[in-house]
């Protein structure tokens, strides 16, 4: 009984750990949304200063992940916690770096003459935010019908960044001299696109962990 009180111990201090990620993460994509929208170059440099912390966070929870793997054999849900884990850490470290490609973007456009944020771009910020946040409360929560929900709401990303997409290069067409600065909000669309998908990996983890289903790819149905 001592033997399994350890166990989870040692477990629950594993998801404390991983929702710290979780929380870093989450903060970066909300400074470097808001640096982008904002054109903040100063926040954007803070997101960039930032992302060695969640970098060395991703390192500390895989060390932590092979120790139990290793010592205490888990079994079941444990087993599953933990390797759900260690998939979810990896998709906050890939999150992590998509807030930094957008601040980098920020930075160089912040060098240039402003170019109008369009208003999709607005909401394809505001709808990846959504689902960063939502998907750390159904881990948190073991939350299977929240992580199912964050599935279903990227159709709603997909679209958005699609009628960017469109807009943008309309925009181009219609006045060639802002074609290297579309072409940066083009690619920040693409980088809130994947923090999105991104999301629905680990919402994908997170109903692994709770009901023992793989849906890996099939998430989005």
């Amino acid at each position: 009984m001592e033997q399994r009180g350890h166990i989870t111990a040692r477990i629950d201090a594993l998801r404390k750990q991983a929702l710290t990620m979780a929380a870093l993460a989450n903060q970066a994509v909300l400074n470097a949304s808001r640096a982008f929208l904002k054109n903040d170059w100063e926040l954007a440099e803070q997101v960039i200063q930032g992302d060695e912390a969640v970098n060395a966070m991703e390192c500390e929870l895989d060390k932590r992940s092979l120790e139990l793997l290793a010592l205490t054999q888990p079994m079941a849900r444990d087993l599953r916690l933990i390797v759900g884990t260690m998939r979810i850490s990896i998709q906050l470290e890939r999150i992590g770096d998509e807030a930094v490609n957008l601040a980098q973007r920020t930075v160089f456009l912040s060098t240039r003459p402003p170019l109008p944020v369009d208003p999709l771009m607005h909401l394809l910020a505001e709808q990846c935010r959504k689902m960063l946040s939502n998907v750390i409360t159904a881990y948190a929560d073991s939350d299977t019908a929240l992580a199912a929900s964050v599935c279903r709401q990227d159709h709603e990303v997909d679209e958005l960044y699609y009628k960017a997409l469109t807009r943008l290069i309309g925009d181009m067409v219609d006045e060639t001299r802002i074609v290297e600065r579309a072409v940066h909000h083009i690619m920040a669309a693409k980088h809130f696109e994947r923090i999105a998908d991104l999301c629905t990996n680990i919402a994908e983890s997170v109903i692994f962990i709770v009901k023992a289903e793989d849906i890996k790819h099939r998430c989005k149905g």
